[in-house]
This record gives C-alpha cells, structure tokens and sequence, in this order.
C-alpha cells in the first residue's frame, strides 16, 4: 500500500484552524502573516500526523488481518518510499529571481560540470502533436532544471511560476545515507536533516560562486609553497597550470554537495578533463595539498572530501578567471589570427588603442627629458 502526504496542503490546513491569513500558489507559500508560526507548523509535521492519517483511512479499507491477528499484535508497518525536502525563495522582484537562476544556469553549464543538462517542457509532445518544435535555453513554456544526482537521491533546483526559486531533496533510498527506512521518529528527524544541508549546502555554494573574490594574502598562499596551520608543509596550487586548473574544475561539480567526492570519482572527473592519463596516486597527492591549503577537508568517518567556503572561493575564482577571461582574451591577442578577425576584435581594437597611446606617452616623456 502506498500513501502519498503533501506537506504543503497539511501545512495549510492548520493555517485555516489557527486564524493565520496566507496566500498559496502550486505548493508553496508566496506570503504569511506570521512567518514565525508557518515555520513552527512546518517543523511540526512528523510521524504521528503520518501514523494517524494512515490508520484514519485504514479503518475504512478491507484488512487481511483478522481481530484474532490484532489481539496477537500483528499490525500494518510504515516505511519511506521517498522523502522529499524542499526551500522555496520567493522574489519580490520576480524579474531579478529569474536573472539569478539565469547565472546559476551558466555557472552549472561550465564550473557546475553537470553530465547532462535537461529542458522539461510544460507541455507534452507526442507523435499525434501537430506543428514545428524548436528548443530554446529560455522561453514562455519552458522550465529549465538544474539537477544533481547521488545515488538513488537528487537535488533538482527551477524557478518555480516565476516567482520563486525551488531548491528540492528527494531521497529515493534512505540506506543512502545510512538511515533506517521504517517511519520512526529518529529516522524523520535524520532525513529532514539530510535535506535541509543538501538545500543549504547548494544555495550557500552558489552565493559563493556568484561572488568568488579572494584578498591578496590567501592568493598568495595558495600559488606559492606555505605552511598549513598545523606546521606542515603545503605544496602550491599554480593557477594556469593545467593539471590544477583540471581538479579545481572537477571540485566545482555541484553534485559533491550532497556526499562529497573520493580519490576515484576525482580521478574519473579529471581523466575526463585532462588529455593524458590522471592516477591514483597523483590524486592521492593532490587531495593532500589540497587539504594542507586548507581547500578540502575529510568528511568524518569516512575517505570522501567536500570543498570548504575558502576551497569553492578559490575553485571557482580560477576556473571563471582561466576559462571566461585568460583563455578567451589569449585567443583574441593571438598574433597568428587572421587580420581579418584579429582587426574586428574588440579586445584586439582595444589593446592596439592602450599600446599607441603607452608609445605616445613614452615618446613624449623621452623628448621632455
């Protein structure tokens, strides 16, 4: 038997019993009178209102047990199918909630490093549909996803009827993440738990993707040899070089929020990066000076890593400034491009302009002198 809760209408309807105006719109909250007392109702869904919705409508269902199963203490068990979390940020200004999910589309394009990037269609298209279909990035129609996946679990973020961006957990195998599948108590709190960071983790990760800076001081430490705070030796992370340049591309994949990464995922991502082969052992070596700059750090219990605030700064400095500055400026200075692009080059136009005047400034200083 499966039974299918819908937190967001249980939530409602204790808004309705306690007085408290709202306003909703396709499972989610857009406003509240009293925000404090939505929260407080929200955390107050658990496994008793689960157990008594369940046993309400098994009273009215045929059961297989008999009363002489019952006196013996034969029961009905609950256990989770699927769990789903989710944080809805709604925009006052939808227009800029749409221009923020637009950045993290292009983030998760080229730094997320996603295996696949999918459009869902608002409307279903089969061979009887009639007309011409087009596929565009954005348009009216069109909900662009961003998902990331772990096991049988994944996180998939959209920007919910334009009004709010929607970040969700579903957690399709509890044994993912070592917790019990019988509805108990301990197990919902350790579920909520598990999706509550995942949501975090992945907002926090690209508030930090959108503004990377990083001070003089830690750039320096990081590209030059250093010692980590413990007094060991910390060997630097040279930025252009392409076999750092390859891991910090790897490390910014937006899937290692949920369960972080291991030498062989790293190895796998990087050998997918890298034109010549990528070992364990080399790995090995770089998730040590990674650590010791203080970019990684072990998860507990475990021989996986997860970035820290300072590692996903950095990652994603590098990798934005390489690929969408360094390589693309390069390429527009190439003295071996032909005149013809070259010339129509803005960077080029510009560059030409800032080296006559540097030569007419230094011709004018030389004849001063």
């Amino acid at each position: 038997m499966w039974i299918w809760l819908n937190g967001h209408s249980w939530a409602q309807r204790q808004l309705v019993k306690a007085g408290i105006t709202y306003q909703a719109a396709d499972n989610m909250f857009l406003s509240c009178e009293d925000p404090v007392a939505l929260q407080r109702t929200c955390d107050r869904l658990g496994t008793g209102a689960v157990k008594d919705f369940f046993w309400r409508w098994q009273q009215r269902l045929p059961s297989p047990f008999t009363r002489e199963d019952l006196r013996a203490g034969y029961i009905h068990d609950l256990a989770f199918r699927q769990f789903e979390v989710s944080d809805t940020r709604v925009f006052d200004r939808p227009q800029c909630g749409r221009a923020v999910f637009e950045g993290v589309i292009r983030d998760h394009l080229d730094v997320g490093r996603p295996d696949s990037v999918e459009l869902v269609f608002s409307r279903k298209i089969t061979k009887q549909t009639r007309g011409v279909f087009r596929t565009r990035v954005i348009t009216k129609g069109v909900e662009p996803h961003v998902t990331a996946t772990y096991k049988s679990s994944r996180i998939k973020q959209y920007f919910k009827e334009h009004k709010a961006l929607r970040t969700e957990t579903t957690i399709n195998d509890t044994r993912d993440f070592g917790i019990g599948r019988r509805v108990l108590k301990e197990n919902w709190r350790a579920l909520r738990s598990v999706g509550d960071h995942a949501n975090m983790r992945l907002l926090d990760a690209q508030a930090q993707d959108a503004n990377p800076g990083l001070d003089v001081v830690t750039f320096e430490r990081v590209t030059r040899p250093s010692t980590s705070d413990n007094g060991l030796y910390a060997p630097s992370l040279r930025f252009g070089d392409p076999r750092v340049m390859s891991i910090l591309i790897a490390l910014c994949r937006f899937s290692h929020v949920l369960a972080g990464f291991t030498n062989a995922s790293l190895c796998t991502l990087v050998n997918g990066i890298l034109d010549c082969d990528y070992t364990s052992r080399q790995a090995t070596y770089d998730l040590k000076r990674l650590v010791r700059n203080g970019l990684i750090e072990r998860i507990d219990g475990t021989r996986r890593y997860q970035l820290t605030p300072l590692g996903r700064r950095v990652a994603v400095l590098f990798t934005k400034t390489y690929g969408r500055v360094l390589t693309p400026g390069l390429a527009a200075l190439n003295p071996d491009l032909p005149p013809q692009l070259g010339q129509r080059s803005p960077l080029a136009i510009a560059w030409r302009k800032l080296d006559q005047a540097l030569d007419a400034y230094i011709a004018r200083q030389m004849i001063a002198a």
